[in-house]
């Protein structure tokens, strides 16, 4: 009664089969083998020439230097969960790894450990600190893709890449040489993020804005009533003013428009224009330009052309001549303001002034706006195809809601600076000759040579070779077969803060290589991972976490149970240590349930019985099954995961094994034709609930599932289908079932009884439903059947049957009533507020939706508990 044909081994285990699961689980033992058997048994290895439709997901690549943290095991996780289902449905998977060569970071290593032999990379030269970061990579590098092999990630790893493997090496070329000749590469001076420690361009996603107390300081610029007032938090920038700028419409600086100031420290006027962009409620309303060291004030400058003065050198140190030559930038901002101090220039200072200022994520330096000559990326047709696709339903963004955010990047982008003062990476493909000569040479081309001829010394962002991610990866330029088969891959999981940083160039490369096939059909935004209060990780808080340390201890499977469950589309994952020892309860939990069903002989052997030979409990969780598998795959196929994963885990937890396998025990006690075929229903249960959860949870479900079927491998066996059966009738026998043990089992609750604590009790069935349920649930609240002379001190009624209890010498009676009394008091006192409040007609009027909407859930509350003391008091033995 689940679609489970032609999933059958030939042969089932014995119900001993029990005896080869030790008793508890531990992940340790099972995970390492397991994974090594999945790799060398090529299930994660794709096959270009199957016939079965292709799922493909590239791995976002991490840096080479990296190692894994929560954020990569919360992506892989999700990443892993679909392509196992998806291989388990039928598709032929290719999920393809790899890592990027992170130009600046790899750089920084290496550079490091030379420095602490005393050497620069300037002593090597070029070529031999090339080979020296090679070597680093092969020797120290990678060390995140045994960590992903130890979360379970079933990737196709005969096909791992690299950003700087020869095939990725050719796309980059290629690419480069096409837009170039398009008209889509240019080389120009613009502002671009420096680091002045690490001597290169930056990319947004590489400047790190924080906020840091600083000073606003206010400048008079000349004198009476032709004086600004100009308010900077870097004052040193003012050496490099070429003008002030005002807003056209404003009346205070109308006469000074089209008229020059004198810049103070220095014997330069500069002009003072009229700029719409200028917010006149702003401050004074008036702003000092800067153009060669602002990226708002350089569009200024543009508009009004005004020369660019760059005041700074490589290094942040000041060029200028005069008192500030050669100081550092954050030295010459106190000297700037004292010098102005000393002339009576500053109007005001405002220390501490809290502001967010832009750091290097690599070497944490304060990262200098700068007129720098750079490559660039002609953005906008590209960006415009981007949009373009997702506006006309070429790709999915999930969730939607996020659609308008990836719209406010590309329909504003800016060109891209794809230059880098680095060694390491793709060297630019420029020659340039003696004569000024510029050429660009392809991958089949012989770059030019002779006397005066050289490269181009950049290296390329790094962005710019993982833009090209999900083709070049499976071949391109050339047409592969892997190309063919694969490409445009099916979805792409990601953190929604890098849309604009890689989805976006992702997009625009793959639309513009591949003849306008998208990279992706769908894009599957996630958010990011933090500490249980919802605030981010960091090492400096002490909150950021090694997820290889909750591995080592909870296993691996808990750590993605947990990360799977947080995952609600888009938004962001609060997680703490307690949820991961949660989960790793739930893995115990399906352990120790499967161990006890095989140890009383389920079985997968054989068809299911008709469902006239089976009892009303085996019928409702075949029936509760089937709605399950509907329900888990229409939210995965929606990339709903944490709902995904709540409904697996109630519905295992709660409907199987708290209900299920104890309500089986007592059919299965009595043997017999009816506990052959309830065997055979648990084994299906447990089969079809271990292939559920493992995309998941894979270590446990595969250690579990082939003993229990003898089959050979969850990762390749089939995924369940939901046959349609369905029982109202035995759905709605259960839950009144469900009803009467729960209230006996609070009423025992608050007696103070004992779980484990036998009472004699007279059920009152007959006539109902559950008249056939009385062994199981005497079993369930530990009833006994009551002897001669048995007297009922309690007696509940509860979904039209009647449980009568006797509790003398259990419970002190005076002192239970006294309890519920108090109980019962305090309920009417709830209630009585909560109607107060809800007849006053001046409050209604006034307070909110939901204030009014959780004050009415209060007084049914208090109603409740009032119906239920009651109850409790009337079933309490008189005296």
């Amino acid at each position: 009664m689940t679609d489970t044909t032609n999933q059958r081994p030939a042969s089932t285990p014995a119900g001993d089969e029990a005896a080869t699961l030790p008793t508890t689980y531990a992940p340790a033992d099972v995970e390492g083998e397991l994974y090594e058997r999945w790799v060398e048994r090529g299930y994660f290895t794709a096959d270009a020439k199957s016939d079965k439709p292709p799922y493909t997901i590239v791995i976002p690549p991490p840096n080479v230097t990296g190692a894994l943290h929560l954020g990569h095991a919360f992506q892989h996780t999700l990443m892993d969960t679909l392509t196992r289902r998806k291989r388990m449905q039928g598709f032929e998977v290719l999920w393809l790894p790899g890592m990027d060569h992170a130009g600046i970071a790899t750089q920084n290593k290496v550079e490091q450990q030379l420095a602490e032999s005393g050497l620069s990379r300037h002593d090597l030269g070029r070529e031999a600190f090339v080979e020296k970061v090679w070597e680093w990579k092969e020797n120290y590098g990678g060390r995140i893709l045994g960590q992903m092999r130890r979360l379970g990630d079933g990737v196709d790893w005969s096909r791992e890449r690299f950003t700087m493997d020869e095939g990725l090496s050719q796309a980059v070329q290629t690419i480069f040489k096409r837009l170039f000749d398009d008209g889509l590469i240019y080389r120009a001076e613009r502002i671009i993020n420096w680091c002045p420690r690490c001597l290169t361009a930056l990319s947004d996603i590489e400047v790190e804005h924080e906020e840091v107390p600083g000073e606003l300081v206010s400048i008079r610029y000349g004198d009476g009533a032709d004086s600004i007032v100009v308010a900077t938090t870097r004052a040193e920038t003012m050496l490099g003013d070429t003008a002030v700028a005002v807003h056209p419409e404003d009346e205070r600086y109308r006469h000074l428009v089209g008229r020059t100031i004198k810049l103070p420290l220095t014997d330069r006027e500069i002009p003072v224009v009229a700029d719409e962009h200028v917010d006149p409620e702003f401050g004074t309303g008036a702003v000092k330009v800067t153009p060669a060291h602002d990226p708002n004030d350089f569009a200024i400058g543009q508009r009004h052309d005004l020369p660019n003065l760059s005041i700074m050198d490589e290094r942040g140190a000041i060029t200028v001549h005069g008192p500030f030559l050669g100081l550092d930038r954050l030295e010459a901002r106190s000297a700037v303001v004292g010098a102005l101090r000393e002339q009576g220039r500053i109007v005001a200072e405002k220390r501490p002034y809290m502001h967010a200022v832009g750091h290097c994520s690599r070497c944490h330096t304060v990262v200098e706006p700068r007129l720098s000559l750079q490559w660039w990326v002609k953005v906008a047709p590209l960006a415009q195809a981007a949009g373009d696709a997702v506006r006309d339903g070429k790709v999915e963004i999930h969730p939607k809601e996020l659609e308008r955010r990836y719209f406010d990047w590309v329909d504003n982008m800016y060109d891209w600076c794809i230059s880098r003062q680095l060694w390491w990476g793709h060297r630019i493909p420029v020659w340039y000759g003696p004569d000024g000569e510029v050429v660009c040479v392809g991958p089949d081309e012989e770059p030019p040579t002779g006397e005066g001829w050289h490269q181009d010394p950049d290296v390329l962002d790094t962005w710019f070779s993982s833009g090209l991610w999900p083709f070049s990866t499976l071949g391109w330029p050339e047409q592969t077969p892997d190309l063919e088969k694969f490409y445009s891959t099916d979805v792409l999981v990601t953190g929604h803060d890098i849309i604009f940083f890689w989805v976006a160039r992702m997009m625009m490369f793959g639309l513009y290589a591949m003849d306008g096939q998208a990279p992706f059909k769908t894009v599957a935004l996630t958010g990011l991972v933090r500490d249980e209060f919802g605030k981010k990780m960091s090492k400096s808080s002490g909150t950021a976490v090694d997820p290889l340390d909750w591995m080592d201890a909870y296993g691996a499977d808990a750590v993605r149970f947990t990360l799977a469950r947080g995952a609600n589309p888009g938004a962001d994952v609060p997680i703490g240590e307690d949820w991961v020892k949660g989960s790793r309860n739930f893995c115990n939990k399906i352990w120790n349930a499967t161990r006890f069903a095989l140890m009383n002989g389920a079985t997968v052997e054989g068809p299911l019985p008709a469902p006239e030979e089976l009892t009303s409990v085996d019928r409702w969780i075949l029936s509760r099954l089937n709605a399950t598998v509907a329900e888990v795959d229409a939210l995965y196929d929606d990339y709903e995961f944490a709902k995904a994963s709540d409904a697996l885990y109630h519905f295992a937890w709660d409907e199987v094994f708290d209900w299920y396998v104890e309500l089986s025990k007592t059919t299965l006690a009595k043997g017999g034709a009816q506990a052959d075929a309830s065997r055979r229903v648990l084994g299906e249960v447990l089969d079809v609930t271990l292939r559920l959860l493992h995309p998941i949870v894979p270590f446990v479900t595969e250690a579990l599932w082939t003993t229990l079927t003898g089959a050979e491998s969850l990762v390749v066996t089939e995924w369940p289908k939901d046959a349609g059966f369905r029982d109202a009738g035995a759905e709605a026998e259960v839950a009144t079932l469900q009803q009467v043990v729960t209230e006996v089992r609070r009423f025992r609750s608050d007696q103070g009884l004992q779980p484990a604590q036998r009472v004699p009790a007279r059920l009152d069935l007959e006539g109902t439903v559950l008249a056939v349920h009385e062994d199981a649930i005497r079993a369930l609240l530990r009833l006994t059947v009551p002897e001669e002379g048995f007297a009922a001190t309690a007696s509940l009624p509860v979904a039209g049957a009647t449980v009568a209890l006797d509790l003398s010498g259990t419970i002190d009676v005076a002192a239970e009533r006294k309890r519920l009394a108090k109980d019962l008091a305090a309920a009417e006192k709830e209630k009585a507020q909560t109607a107060a409040k809800l007849g006053n007609e001046a409050f209604l009027a006034k307070a909110p939706d939901d204030v009014v909407a959780k004050i009415r859930v209060r007084q049914e509350a208090a109603g409740a508990d009032i119906a239920r003391i009651t109850a409790q008091l009337a079933a309490l033995p008189q005296g």
